[in-house]
């Protein structure tokens, strides 16, 4: 009992220690891929409903058991296959990084008379592991008659992953590339107000260089289970 305790009590600090750290201009995504509903219910009794999940399976569970006034965003890589299990409640999509994917959602979308929510990801890092169009893919998606015939997606804003590096430098160059990306997009879509990027380890250097959104998962909830 007084381990339970003292579980919903490191959530709720650690929680309300990084809100206290970020400006009001920054949006909390707490990231709760692979987290129990528990924990999850933890930070929403903490005055949190924004939470972000990497698998599409897992969220659609989450969100047929939890309170409806969460919204859900999906952070991680996505299939197309998949898209269809959340058209119907994702309030968020953080890494569109293909107009086949754009396409897909646009298309799950208009079966659910919604507009969904997404931004495009942007490729900053060195690792090859990580997804994302490059500048000349991201302009000449604005630029293309399928992009502009797509009704029911609005494009929020981008986001971007730096390269998992204890170089603080090389972390900092890559954010403020993407910031410099998301400024200049913002003479094709001038309505877009979403950057995304900064996790655990480096979501202070992210906000530095602009960001608007962070993703926080481990300084929240402690290191991911993933048995």
């Amino acid at each position: 009992m007084r381990n339970y305790f003292n579980k919903i009590m490191s959530v709720k600090d650690n929680l309300n220690k990084i809100k206290s750290e970020l400006p009001k201009s920054v949006t909390l995504v707490a990231v709760s891929k692979t987290k129990p509903n528990e924990d999850i219910l933890n930070a929403y009794e903490a005055g949190q409903r924004v939470f972000g999940e990497n698998k599409v399976q897992e969220m659609v569970q989450k969100w047929e058991d939890l309170p409806k006034d969460i919204e859900w965003h999906m952070i991680g890589h996505l299939q197309r296959n998949k898209v269809k299990y959340m058209a119907e409640f994702v309030s968020l999509i953080h890494g569109v990084d293909s107009p086949r994917l754009l396409k897909e959602i646009n298309k799950q979308a208009k079966k659910h008379d919604r507009i969904i929510p997404c931004l495009l990801q942007i490729h900053i890092a060195e690792e090859d592991t990580k997804f994302g169009l490059d500048e000349k893919e991201l302009y000449e998606l604005m630029d293309s008659d399928i992009f502009k015939a797509m009704e029911n997606i609005n494009i929020k804003g981008l986001m971007g992953m730096a390269t998992f590096t204890d170089d603080k430098d090389q972390v900092r160059k890559e954010f403020a590339r993407l910031k410099s990306v998301f400024d200049a997009l913002k003479s094709k879509l001038p309505h877009i107000s979403v950057l995304s990027m900064g996790m655990s380890g480096d979501y202070t250097i992210a906000i530095e260089e602009g960001s608007t959104m962070v993703r926080i998962g481990s300084s929240i909830f402690g290191s991911r289970n993933y048995s």
